[in-house]
């Protein structure tokens, strides 16, 4: 016994300090706060506020609507950037995990369904888009045991289509950019089923080997 603290000669022996550990649990809980929640929870609030802008003053005056097309476009911008920084910065919890498809799907749906309420868009147009956006969802629950199917390139463009031909259809436009819009629309449509078509098929190929793999293993 040399009869110096184990603090003094290096620390190895430090008993831990009361309160340790409920601070380690506030640091983990702090964590949510991060940049990249944060803009998960702005685009989720953006959704009413979108709403109401669409569709105040009986959702036709293009001062109001070019102010829905701002909000729109915010959350278009988060949602870009949020998934961007939690995997660069190592940001990803399981509340983003959660909440971010909620966000994407509760900003695009509720333009879908405003505009076709309004007029706008053909209800046809509003279903295929969510319904391929439930099913795709569906289907991941479907295959989660045998693995992750991941967002290919389509998929992005997917979903780029979609904001641009969304947020043209928001915009009070006339004339050829009334015309435009509706291209990008039916651009925006063929590649939701087309990619719609590819997860299905990829659903199927990787629930075949997880269950080759199963009996291989038995």
């Amino acid at each position: 016994m040399s009869g110096v603290p184990a603090s003094a000669a290096g620390g190895t022996g430090r008993r831990p300090t009361p309160g340790a550990k409920l601070g380690t649990a506030a640091v983990n809980q702090a964590s949510l706060w991060n940049i990249a929640n944060i803009l998960t929870m702005i685009r989720l609030v953006l959704v009413p506020g979108f709403v109401l802008l669409l569709l105040a003053d009986g959702g036709y005056d293009p001062v109001w609507r070019a102010l829905a097309w701002a909000a729109f476009a915010v959350a278009m911008i988060t949602d870009i950037f949020d998934g961007h920084l939690a995997r660069t910065y190592n940001l990803v919890t399981d509340f983003g995990k959660i909440a971010d498809p909620i966000a994407d799907k509760a900003i695009m749906g509720s333009a879908l369904v405003c505009l076709s309420w309004l007029g706008d868009l053909p209800w046809w147009v509003t279903g295929v888009i969510l319904g391929r956006e439930l099913g795709i969802t569906l289907m991941r629950f479907w295959v989660i045991r045998y693995g992750v199917i991941p967002a290919s390139r389509g998929g992005k463009l997917k979903t780029l289509a979609q904001g641009t031909a969304v947020g043209m259809y928001v915009l009070a436009l006339t004339g050829p950019l009334a015309t435009l819009r509706f291209w990008v629309m039916a651009v925006a449509v063929v590649l939701t089923v087309v990619t719609g078509l590819d997860y299905v098929r990829q659903a199927v190929v990787l629930r075949r080997a997880g269950l080759a793999a199963e009996r291989a293993a038995k």
